[in-house]
């Protein structure tokens, strides 16, 4: 169904969307039987791919609300549709997107965009006009240390990502005769708000552990190379390699790796399912370990999906070339649910008291829980850590949560 999303001037619209942006402005937030939800989101741009996977996830979370029956406010059944502007990677074009969206096309509910930096860009917009939004993309702790009271986010924060990754190799460490304290850790992040909030992590947990940082690179704007770094940790030889630049840099990271025989007894990395390293890569990406919000064989279950593993089998079916479910899809589906709680436990289409609505929000869902903090952000979902194993994604970290053990130590293929 990606293939179907295409640009035009200014809007890139789903479902029956097309019509509104080539006509008049979008009617207001509830018309007839009909929701709109609203989302500037990235199908063009260094964002594009994981855009489109969020997109995915909301439009196959709309399709399964409105088959069940839909949403129920005051003994009515409503539809829920989303209007799609496409924001290039943007985030200046975000804002203006979302400016649209509120003033001319009447939307009152708005979906995320994708990435932290658009989501910074998005939140003093939503704030200004206090229009609730609900996100699943924007994973920056910055986010929610700002007072904001209309945005809600259903994903775990940053920082959380790759920290778990220390405490595994702490763990291994020990098992081996040595301390936690002797891990060497090689580096390198994107500059953008995101990875950057993902290194402030790594390093507060290494300071915590007493763990050495000998590498400390930030990757270069394109991302299409990190030779250098990759060079330093032949020379200095960590026992830990940590890579984060989305997508994209996922994809460079797991080439070049390979590519240059890099052999570090761990390397993690964030984005390995949406930047499709096995399909590309296969065999050289075993054993890499890539943190996620989410995994099919985890044992979460809510009302609208089912299970984790029934949503991946759904997703699977509707949408062609996914070997593996990113777990971008999945949270922009949980996203989605949150809305379709909070109308039916507000029975109300007044803005505030949705607003409020979603601040109570507290459910089970396929994705895993969702509990807001004042913050906004989720507080009732962990990370989980999943290792590449013969082209299959295993949880390996935490305990609680492994179908798998760990492969250590990496080596080279």
């Amino acid at each position: 169904m990606t293939r179907n999303v295409k640009k035009i001037p200014f809007a890139v619209l789903s479902l029956s969307a097309l019509a509104l942006a080539l006509a008049a402005p979008a009617n207001a937030k509830v018309e007839g039987d009909t929701i709109t939800l609203g989302s500037a989101i990235s199908f063009t741009g260094k964002y594009s791919t994981n855009g489109i996977h969020a997109k995915n996830g909301y439009d196959l979370a709309v399709k399964q609300i409105n088959a069940a029956g839909g949403v129920k406010v005051g003994g009515k059944s409503y539809k829920i549709k989303v209007v799609y502007y496409d924001d290039e990677s943007t985030p200046a074009r975000t804002g203006q997107l979302l400016e649209r969206l509120i003033n001319q096309d009447g939307i009152k509910y708005i979906l995320g965009p994708y990435s932290s930096a658009t989501t910074k860009a998005a939140a003093p917009i939503i704030e200004k006009y206090k229009i609730p939004m609900v996100e699943a993309e924007g994973a920056s702790r910055s986010l929610f240390t700002k007072g904001y009271k209309y945005l809600f986010a259903v994903l775990s924060t940053s920082e959380q990502y790759l920290a778990s990754t220390l405490e595994l190799a702490g763990e291994i460490a020990v098992k081996n005769g040595k301390k936690a304290s002797d891990v060497k850790i090689a580096m390198a992040f994107e500059g953008d708000p995101f990875s950057q909030d993902v290194r402030a992590g790594v390093v507060e947990d290494a300071k915590k552990r007493g763990m050495k940082i000998v590498i400390d690179d930030k990757l270069p704007r394109d991302l299409n190379d990190m030779a250098a770094t990759l060079t330093k940790t032949k020379a200095l030889r960590p026992d830990l390699l940590l890579v984060s630049g989305h997508s994209k840099g996922a994809v460079t990271a797991a080439r070049q790796i390979a590519e240059m025989k890099i052999n570090v007894p761990m390397i993690a990395m964030t984005h390995c399912e949406s930047g499709k390293i096995v399909t590309k890569f296969g065999a050289s990406a075993d054993d890499i370990l890539c943190p996620t919000q989410w995994a099919e064989t985890l044992s979460y279950k809510g009302d609208t999906f089912g299970t984790a593993a029934d949503f991946d089998k759904l997703f699977k079916a509707t949408y062609e070339g996914y070997k593996n479910v990113p777990y971008q899809s999945a949270q922009a589906a949980a996203a989605v649910i949150v809305w379709k709680t909070a109308f039916e436990k507000a029975q109300s289409f007044d803005t505030e008291k949705v607003r409020d609505a979603i601040s109570a929000v507290e459910i089970s869902t396929f994705y895993g829980n969702i509990k807001f903090s004042e913050a906004g952000n989720n507080i009732a979902k962990p990370m989980v850590l999943r290792q590449i194993q013969k082209g299959k994604y295993n949880v390996v970290a935490p305990a609680k949560w492994a179908s798998s053990s760990v492969n250590w130590p990496r080596t080279a293929k």
